[in-house]
């Protein structure tokens, strides 16, 4: 009998289906939601932030020591340099500043994830390096987006994405001159590496390699270099039948002869002969 009517008749009722589970599988990647993440940002500090005070720049990817390091968003202004870094994720967030990892709870699953503090604290550092303006000029920013609930109590700098535009503007102390303002922001133009595929595909394999488990390293096996060492290995204590090592008597009628003795004394005073002494 052939099929072949009957496999197109469903193919061609059915074929819409392969599109829509690709596109589903885009939008629930990482790589959609933190584009989508970044989206939501970088929207609101143009809609809400005016850009003769507060200039953007986004996704500023920076060369390090070790490799390299990637920014979300960078904000200059008389204000300080505000360094963001966006979540893009759902359920109930426990964290604490200093915790390793925090937690993501979707009704029984769960999952752990770098304190994204952490991950800032590199960013920071990396602009203090190369930025000639106080430290204390660069605040620390984590941004969640999406639909995600804090269970635990948070620092100030971490907040939801109707809190950043307000934690930002709450900063009112001038600490940077219009000058100062345009300095860094040209400096930081030019440090960064360019915007293109080639960049973020070094970054991520980078992230990788960190991330990579070390390979197991195996242990050498170093020979016995004398004869006494492997009968010293195929011989027993003759009371407790532990390990033996080689003494040599200090005292007596035997001073200067070598024996083997248990290798717990005094807690174990067994002795064997050895064959030189026989």
């Amino acid at each position: 009998m052939d099929f072949s009517p009957i496999i197109h008749q469903v193919y061609s009722a059915l074929w819409y289906l392969i599109p829509l589970a690709i596109l589903a599988g885009i939008l629930k990647s990482p790589w959609f939601k933190g584009i989508t993440g970044e989206f939501l940002v970088n929207t609101a500090a143009r809609l809400f932030l005016a850009k003769d005070e507060y200039h953007l720049i986004k996704d500023v990817t920076l060369q390090t020591d070790d490799g390299s390091t990637q920014i979300d968003h960078i904000i200059v202004s008389r204000y300080g340099v505000f360094v963001i870094e966006t979540k893009n994720m759902k359920g109930w967030i426990f964290g604490s500043a200093n915790q390793k990892t925090w937690t993501q709870k979707i009704f029984k699953h769960t999952h752990k994830f770098q304190n994204p503090l952490h991950q800032n604290y590199k960013h920071v550092k990396t602009l203090e390096a190369l930025l000639d303006i106080p430290a204390s000029a660069i605040h620390s920013l984590v941004v969640f987006v999406g639909d995600s609930t804090f269970k635990t109590e948070l620092p100030d700098n971490v907040v939801n994405a109707g809190g950043y535009i307000r934690y930002i503007k709450a900063r009112h102390e001038v600490i940077l001159s219009q000058a100062d303002v345009e300095t860094v922001t040209t400096q930081i133009e030019q440090l960064r590496l360019q915007r293109v595929f080639t960049t973020n595909r070094k970054h991520v394999n980078h992230l990788r390699q960190k991330k990579a488990p070390s390979p197991p390293v195996t242990p050498a096996i170093v020979p016995p270099t004398t004869a006494s060492t492997t009968s010293q290995s195929q011989k027993q204590c003759p009371k407790c039948g532990g390990t033996v090592v080689l003494r040599t008597a200090r005292k007596g009628q035997n001073a200067g002869n070598q024996f083997w003795g248990c290798a717990t004394y005094p807690a174990c005073r067994g002795v064997m002969k050895h064959p030189r002494n026989q």
